[in-house]
């Protein structure tokens, strides 16, 4: 017989910090905005594109949702972000932020932002 391994979620304070960062990719603009938890780790993240269709937009709402989630569960950021570092679809091309030069979709984006800020 196996046993379910049981995961507690935890949740962020009412009010909480939170980092937004604004960046562009391949002339599309669009906000990153980073909800952490009272030690500093991210607990949750936001997406908002000022380009974008409903499809993309609530595909990038259900991404946003599950990697919350996944952080809220014990997932570190950093193995959380390696899981969609790379992913390929557009808008892809140059960025606006020099750390990142280029990505290859607006979740490589995500994820390699998450990498060079919190992947201790």
């Amino acid at each position: 017989m196996t046993t379910a391994a049981v995961s507690r979620r935890e949740t962020l304070s009412s009010t909480r910090k939170s980092v937004t960062h604004k960046f562009a990719l391949n002339g599309h603009e669009g906000y990153l905005t980073i909800g952490l938890f009272d030690d500093g780790r991210p607990g949750e993240l936001f997406i908002k594109m000022s380009k974008e269709g409903s499809t993309l937009s609530g595909l990038i709402q259900g991404f946003c949702r599950a990697f919350s989630l996944a952080l809220q569960h014990g997932l570190p950021a950093a193995e959380a972000a390696e899981r969609f570092k790379g992913m390929r679809f557009e808008p892809m091309g140059a960025t606006s932020n020099p750390d990142i030069p280029e990505a290859s979709s607006i979740l490589d984006y995500v994820a390699r932002y998450i990498l060079l800020h919190y992947g201790k």
